[in-house]
Formats: C-alpha cells, structure tokens, sequence
C-alpha cells in the first residue's frame, strides 16, 4: 500500500498524530517548535503554539486537551485556554515525548534526553489530579504507548532498541510482564520502530523511522501490511476519519539539509480495511 502526500512540508518534527470525535478531526504536534497542528475540513493546517517543546496531545474526557509539554503537563480547556503546566522536573537536558491514556484515564507519557543519551529517560504515570509517578526508568527514547482492544496488553517501543514490546496491564497492577511483541525486520542501522497504533483487532500499526514505512502486525505478531510513505523519516500513525479507517501518517524533517527528502514533514494518508479504535480520553 501506499500513503498519498496530503499536506505541504507543515512541520520540522511532526509526531502524536491523535483522531477525536471530541476536536472534530485530527490534532498532532510539530513537536520542537511547541505548535499544535489541526487538519481542517478543507484541508488547511491550523496551527497554535503552545511553549519551546510540546511532545504529546490527546483529549480530555470533558473537553479539551491534555498537553505533554517539554518537562510537564498542562491543561487544555474546551475553549482552547491552555493553563500553566504542572511540572514533572526542571528544563535541562530531558524533554517530554509521546504518550497516550490508559483505560482507567490516566495519562502515561515519556521522556528522551536531548542528545539521546542512553538510559537517561523515563515513563511516567500522570494520574486525573496531575499527581504522577515513575512506572519505567532507564529508558532512552520513550515512544508509542497504546492498549489492546480488550485494555489488558500496552505496547511500547524504546526506540533505539529496535524492538516493539507488550506488557501486561490492569488498573490495579499497571505495566507489568514485559516482553519482546516485535522485531520488525528491517530495525537496524538508521531503521528504527517509532510510534504506534492498535487497531479494532488487535493488531499494531508500527511506523519505522528511517524506512519511509509502516508495518501492519497482526496480534499475534504476523507481518501483514507494509504501507509505503513517501519521506523516510515516517514518526507516528493513528487511524481516524468518521470510521477510523483512515491511517494517518507524521513525518519529520529534523536533521535533513534544505533540499532533502522534499516530503518530509509532511502529514500522509492510506485508506485501509481494518478500522481503529476510539482514542482513549484523559480523565483529568
């Protein structure tokens, strides 16, 4: 399959892209420029800033947003008012990431060093009041994080280790019972597993940084759909449109000269078979 081009070159580092019936439509982030970006109806690319760094937005169960900020978490109301952020550390060499709501509401949500250093990052567990925890540490680059149909498997990637993983998980226990779901076949050198969507059947659509692809695998961890993206740097995917039967697909620019990879930082979309799951809101 193939995705088609439907947005210019809008973002230097497009991620998160996140489908609600709540916000009309399509949200993602052009993530080191702070923006929030909003695909409208006649295809214009909206677009708000919101601070240096916002790595993550997903919607909150009575309206608006919630909002991974560069070290935090902030409020988003219905009317677009963003409040101050809850800090979960201070500015320095670790920033936010992607992230995504649990079944029981509450928001997980990682970190990456600036200059990728090696165990410098964590997965957090931000809860309805903001109160947060650490659940995962050691972590490089902290991405995807998206729950089974049923709510009870969280797949993961930490993208340098070039692998997809699943946990086990349950309101009461969290994340546990980690183990390898995936290594997709072409993860090495400057091929990397970055974010990820489940679909309503159970299956995991990967997309592979540095291959220009996304990669479709079944439950049980079968390779069945490869979808071709025309700007190699391929970051996240989510499946929206009014039956979440579209595959949307970020692209970044971020260490490309100029006149490199043309597409890149552009917004892709393939049709596909198999619809998404509704977006779990935030309940805070």
């Amino acid at each position: 399959m193939s995705a088609e081009r439907i947005t210019d070159s809008v973002a230097h580092h497009a991620e998160g892209p996140c489908w609600s019936e709540s916000w009309g439509g399509l949200r993602w982030v052009d993530m080191t420029a702070g923006d929030v970006l909003f695909l409208g109806a006649d295809g214009q690319v909206l677009r708000t800033h919101v601070g240096d760094v916002v790595a993550c937005v997903r919607p909150r169960a009575t309206g608006g947003a919630v909002l991974a900020v560069e070290t935090g978490v902030a409020l988003e109301d219905p009317d677009g008012v963003v409040h101050p952020p809850r800090l979960l550390w201070e500015p320095g060499a670790v920033r936010m990431n992607e992230g995504g709501a649990a079944p029981d509401g509450s928001l997980y949500v990682g970190s990456m060093a600036y200059d990728q250093a090696q165990g410098a990052a964590t997965l957090y567990r931000v809860d309805p009041g903001l109160g947060w925890e650490p659940v995962l540490e050691g972590v490089t680059v902290s991405n995807g994080i998206a729950w089974s149909p049923d709510g009870t498997l969280a797949y993961y990637n930490d993208t340098p280790t070039g692998k997809v993983d699943v946990f086990d998980w349950s309101e009461s226990a969290g994340l546990h019972g980690r183990r390898t779901f995936v290594v997709p076949e072409l993860a090495e050198g400057d091929v990397h597993p970055d974010g990820l969507t489940v679909d309503s059947e159970g299956a995991v659509w990967v997309a592979l940084h540095g291959a220009g692809q996304v990669h479709r695998y079944t439950a049980d961890g079968a390779l069945d759909t490869v979808v071709e993206v025309g700007a190699r740097q391929t970051t996240a995917c989510c499946l929206g449109g009014a039956d979440l039967r579209t595959l949307y697909v970020t692209t970044s620019r971020e260490n490309l000269d100029a006149d490199e990879d043309p597409a890149a930082g552009s917004l892709f979309a393939v049709r596909v078979e198999v619809p998404g799951l509704p977006v779990l809101p935030f309940a805070g």
